[in-house]
C-alpha cells in the first residue's frame, strides 16, 4: 500500500504545471534552450514534459 502512495506522489509531482521561462530560470537553462522548448512546448508544459526535452549545455 506504501508503494501506491509513493507512487502517486511521484506521479502528482511530475504532472506539475510550469511556466518555461520559470523552468529555464531555476534549471539554468541559457536562453537558445529556453527558446527551443517555447517552440516546441509553448508557454506552459508539464514538469515531465521539459525534464524529458531540455537539454543543458555543459559549463
Amino acid at each position: 500500500m506504501a508503494d501506491i502512495n509513493a507512487d502517486k506522489h511521484v506521479f502528482a509531482r511530475l504532472a506539475r504545471v510550469w511556466n518555461v521561462s520559470d523552468f529555464a530560470k531555476r534549471f539554468s537553462l541559457d536562453r537558445f534552450e529556453e527558446n527551443r522548448l517555447l517552440k516546441l512546448l509553448g508557454p506552459r508544459a508539464t514538469e515531465r514534459q521539459l525534464l524529458i526535452n531540455a537539454g543543458r549545455r555543459p559549463l
